[in-house]
């Protein structure tokens, strides 16, 4: 996997402070997106330990909530396999951070295994998903933490619990 940027100050993409982290590569395509550079797959650096250990040390600190992952997008069954070792460590080492991920797929379509090898293992490991593209028609700049009126931001554990969505409903405002 390559990587476009890791941002160690992060206040708009999820609560609190957080670290984020905007993976390479992203097949959605989607209209008017707010990071087009990062649909390409060889964009950016490879990711790998040294990165690890970076985002693992970015995060240790009080004032960090969590991890953000963004893109491109970290559910492509390409990406999979990384993101789903950075979220290991990090719920290991760090076991009180949040990870906040964003995805152009649906929560229904990641729980059911549908996307690659390990999308229902990584959606089993975040605490909220932004799901669903962005659409250019839907587009409300007044919503908060993500762009057009389709996404919707899911607790992921109340949501597997339940056998569907669950809106994290404190975030839609």
């Amino acid at each position: 996997m390559r990587y476009a940027d890791i941002k160690k100050v992060d206040v708009a993409n999820g609560p609190g402070v957080r670290v984020s982290l905007f993976v390479s590569g992203c097949t959605h395509r989607c209209k008017e997106c707010f990071n087009p550079e990062t649909w390409d797959f060889s964009y950016g650096d490879p990711f790998g330990e040294a990165e690890i250990q970076r985002i693992l040390s970015l995060l240790d600190k009080d004032h960090i909530r969590g991890l953000s992952l963004l893109g491109g997008e970290p559910f492509e069954p390409a990406n999979q396999e990384a993101v789903l070792a950075l979220v290991r460590r990090v719920r290991e080492a760090l076991p009180g951070k949040t990870v906040w991920c964003w995805s152009g797929f649906l929560f229904e379509e990641l729980a059911a295994g549908k996307v690659g090898d390990h999308s229902r293992e990584l959606l089993e490991q975040l605490d909220v998903l932004v799901d669903g593209p962005f659409v250019l028609a839907k587009k409300d700049l007044g919503l908060r933490f993500r762009g057009s009126s389709n996404q919707r931001i899911v607790d992921v554990s109340a949501s597997l619990e339940a056998g569907e969505v669950r809106l994290a409903e404190e975030y839609m405002q």
